[in-house]
């Protein structure tokens, strides 16, 4: 290890202790009971409400997976992806937060998601709650794979060390910080993680920049490939047989003609956007916060956050081809431009707290993926359904079992080096958005909205997600957009359909639902 490893490694060790030290505060509070470990006892303010549910909703994706896809294929697919996740953001705010935060109060106090939707609908054999559990509990092992992916990318590339061990590292780094602090320290630790991936993604994109000769430079550099910087085109790299880009004589990369980008491609990008609705991470903020008198200052800083971040991202893997254009020539590898900028624009003990960025995402993602998921199987299947008199001892034993077996899981989908984080998290974002999504809105909005739709819209989403995802979409053309946007639309229909078809709510229910849009 060089010099400049060590200074980098020293700096991520001094976030990495302050991370831990905000576990250690928070874990006395935190393990009184498990309502304050799984929710914090309702006690987060707007500005910690805003940024830990956008910073670990955005994850090691942010800084690794978005500016990756621009990197590849240049700015359409990133940017109305972007644009998607920013207009799902505000309208998830606007429309869904406040709503909630009442409702899951009136719903017998829940505090999980499973626990919203089975009291929501008054069930006595729990049967929603089970099928959400099971779902959380598939959907979030699949994102801490993700993260764990994104520890491993980052550790190999700046130490060169092994991606497996480097990935198993920080997935136990993660796991004992899970089982330590819980929601409250998770929701605290994710407010200074915010702080510093978005200080980190404004450092680099202002020192690339001027390091690539001023933004005209860039934007002259990226027009050169076919469909780089276009809305409504994309680049198109020649790839070898194994999947890597060609380089010409001059030492070039090499791309074909560019590709049409569609109304039907802008749609499936935008198509993101639904997902915020069917959210765990993010819905539990709403159901946290400690008043939902503070909801409309934190979706205003929630906001701001947002736009910056996506959209510096974009930038940085536009900015990072015309800096370093043959430095990665695989999809995957793409996902390591901002590593690469980090390291070569500033100094060592610099670039390791900017490499704390990554860090930070990563950790404030995967340990409320990990603690969510946890929750899930200990507080709604082992408390809800098996053991409904198990005391909070056992119920926090069987939370931190469900961890370590999850953790586990999700090393196993992580071994492959050449996951792509974009591809894994799409897949888990599309998985929550088309479950739980159009459940959330017609529950909260819809008063004859009953047991039977809330099942068949679950069942429905998830089930059209694996469908379209593992054999319609291999059909191509039109059935090549993401699987999302028809996942979601055919849950709606699901709802609407066996709620009409069979009895209406009781009449409880529905006063339920008048007390709550009363403002009751």
């Amino acid at each position: 290890m060089d010099s400049n490893q060590i200074q980098i490694l020293i700096a991520m060790i001094l976030y990495m202790t302050a991370v831990i030290v905000i576990g250690v505060v928070y874990a006395k509070r935190a393990n009184k009971s498990s309502d304050n470990y799984f929710l914090g006892g309702r006690s987060l303010g707007p500005w910690v409400t805003a940024m830990s549910a956008e910073a670990y909703d955005m994850s090691g994706w942010l800084l690794m997976g978005l500016p990756g896809v621009a990197y590849w294929c240049g700015l359409a697919d990133a940017a109305w992806t972007a644009i998607g996740l920013a207009i799902g953001t505000y309208f998830n705010w606007l429309i869904v937060s406040k709503r909630l935060r009442r409702y899951s109060v009136r719903a017998n106090n829940s505090i999980t998601l499973p626990d919203f939707f089975s009291n929501r609908f008054r069930e006595k054999n729990k049967i929603i709650m089970t099928l959400a559990a099971l779902f959380i509990l598939i959907f979030f092992t699949v994102y801490a794979a993700s993260c764990f992916v994104t520890c491993g990318k980052l550790f190999a590339q700046l130490f060169g060390a092994p991606y497996i061990a480097m990935m198993i590292v920080g997935a136990i780094f993660v796991l004992l910080y899970t089982i330590l602090g819980g929601f409250l320290a998770e929701s605290a630790s994710d407010f200074m993680q915010g702080i510093v991936m978005i200080v980190a993604l404004v450092v680099i994109v202002t020192i690339g920049t001027a390091k690539a000769g001023g933004l005209g430079a860039v934007i002259e550099n990226s027009k050169e490939i076919p469909g780089f910087l276009e809305f409504f085109g994309m680049a198109s790299p020649t790839l070898d047989e194994t999947g890597k880009q060609l380089v010409d004589a001059a030492g070039n990369p090499m791309f074909g003609a560019k590709t049409d980008y569609g109304l039907l491609s802008i749609c499936s990008m935008l198509a993101w956007g639904l997902g915020y609705f069917g959210m765990p991470q993010v819905l539990l903020r709403f159901m946290a916060i400690r008043d939902e008198k503070e909801l409309k200052p934190s979706r205003r800083i929630a906001m701001v956050w947002v736009v910056i971040s996506l959209a510096v991202a974009v930038f940085i893997g536009i900015m990072g081809r015309s800096l370093f254009p043959v430095e990665h020539l695989t999809k995957s590898g793409a996902e390591s431009i901002f590593i690469t900028l980090s390291t070569s624009s500033l100094p060592a003990i610099l670039a390791g707290f900017v490499m704390a960025g990554i860090l930070a995402a990563t950790i404030s993602s995967s340990d409320s993926y990990l603690l969510i998921a946890a929750s899930a199987a200990a507080k709604n299947i082992f408390h809800g359904v098996i053991r409904k008199k198990a005391t909070d001892k056992q119920v926090m034993l069987v939370t931190r079992i469900t961890l370590l077996v999850i953790a586990l899981i999700a090393i196993v989908i992580a071994l492959d080096e050449n996951s792509v984080i974009f591809d894994i998290v799409s897949f888990a974002w599309s998985g929550f958005g088309a479950t739980f999504g159009p459940l959330m809105l017609f529950s909260l909005f819809w008063k004859r909205t009953n047991r039977a739709g809330a099942i068949a819209g679950m069942v429905g989403g998830a089930g059209m997600v694996f469908l379209w995802k593992l054999v319609i979409s291999k059909l191509g053309g039109v059935f090549a957009i993401y699987e999302l946007l028809p996942a979601f639309i055919f849950s709606c229909i699901c709802i609407v359909v066996f709620s009409l078809i069979t009895k209406r709510p009781s009449a409880e229910i529905e006063e339920d639902f008048e007390a709550v849009k009363a403002g009751n």
